[in-house]
């Protein structure tokens, strides 16, 4: 597949974008959220199309814009404020860890000094580690993004503190399956598991038991380039889904082959497409979802014509770009760029 860009970071879907704004709409009025929305370089009305995306870099700077407004570092999505740096003193408090076993565990005491209506519990046996948020009365209804914003959080600072993405055993919501649930794979490594008891996160217990050696000054960085560094920490995961797309965005072949992914990544066809399955996507889904991305990334971020990028993603005129882009977003081409270019 032609690579018109160097990144092929993945769009976000607007489901993820409304979850995020929930606390910002409990605690602003509606014209304050649109300016939020605003500043962040998002139409207010592709907002209201389910089918539309936003690149990554709108994705952090409304997080970033809600979380300055708002004063609360976890965006009004839990019952208590989490205060602006408070997660420059949870750094802090892990620096002189001795193991990350320890520093996870130092984790999970602060957030219980902050959370009202959840605690976190770690909890070792079978040489897995798991932390947990557990709700502390019965009919809790679960913020969906405050759970899994605890869940990137635990792993982003995790894994910033080893210098590595940490690997991970097994994770949970403890919520229904959403209707977008085959994102949830892009966000998270691995199958994820959905109706489960409570949310939570497991990890092998030898790779805890490792020392780590962070500067103050590394971790001031850490926290300006938040929440950046530690929710898109795992898109460059091991699933196979993953590793199809880094061969896709790579290849640079008209029309990169089932046949020629498998191989590359060593496998027969068969069983490319059965682990493909086994992730809730296919080969087809994959290429499709690629060319999506980079197509409005090239929107937002280029002034290159719309004939130009089609050609480039392979399109072979511009009426089935059109088509494609429109089922992907709800939205031709010109009028999505014309609507984000008014906010930028």
């Amino acid at each position: 597949m032609p690579q018109p860009m160097q990144t092929t970071s993945l769009t976000i879907p607007l489901a993820f974008v409304e979850s995020m704004l929930l606390g910002a709409r409990r605690l602003l009025a509606p014209q304050a959220v649109d300016t939020l929305i605003r500043e962040a370089g998002i139409s207010p009305a592709l907002v209201e199309r389910q089918t539309a995306r936003v690149t990554r870099e709108q994705f952090v700077r409304l997080y970033e814009r809600i979380s300055v407004t708002t004063g609360d570092e976890m965006l009004g999505l839990w019952s208590r404020p989490i205060r602006a740096g408070t997660l420059k003193y949870l750094g802090l408090s892990l620096l002189d860890a001795p193991t990350l076993l320890v520093a996870l565990y130092r984790f999970t005491r602060f957030w219980n000094l902050l959370l009202d209506d959840y605690r976190l519990d770690l909890v070792r046996a079978d040489q897995r580690v798991t932390i947990s948020l557990t709700p502390l009365q019965s009919g809790l209804a679960p913020t969906v993004f405050g759970h899994a914003l605890m869940v990137k959080l635990t792993h982003g600072v995790a894994s910033w503190l080893v210098g590595r993405r940490l690997p991970i055993e097994s994770l949970g919501f403890g919520f229904a399956r959403p209707a977008n649930f085959a994102e949830y794979a892009n966000l998270f490594p691995g199958p994820v598991a959905f109706d489960a008891p409570c949310t939570f996160i497991c990890f092998a217990e030898p790779h805890l038991r490792q020392g780590f050696l962070r500067s103050k000054a590394e971790l001031l960085q850490f926290v300006k380039s938040a929440p950046d560094d530690w929710i898109f920490v795992t898109f460059d995961h091991d699933v196979t889904v993953a590793r199809v797309r880094a061969f896709l965005a790579d290849d640079k072949t008209p029309d990169p082959s089932l046949e020629a992914a498998a191989h590359a990544l060593c496998m027969s066809t068969r069983t490319l497409s059965r682990k493909l399955a086994s992730e809730g996507s296919s080969f087809q889904k994959i290429k499709d979802a690629l060319r999506r991305d980079l197509a409005i990334q090239r929107l937002v971020k280029t002034q290159d014509s719309i004939g130009h990028i089609a050609a480039d993603l392979g399109f072979d005129n511009l009426p089935s770009f059109h088509r494609a882009f429109l089922a992907w977003t709800g939205s031709t081409p010109g009028a999505y760029r014309k609507q984000m270019a008014q906010q930028a």
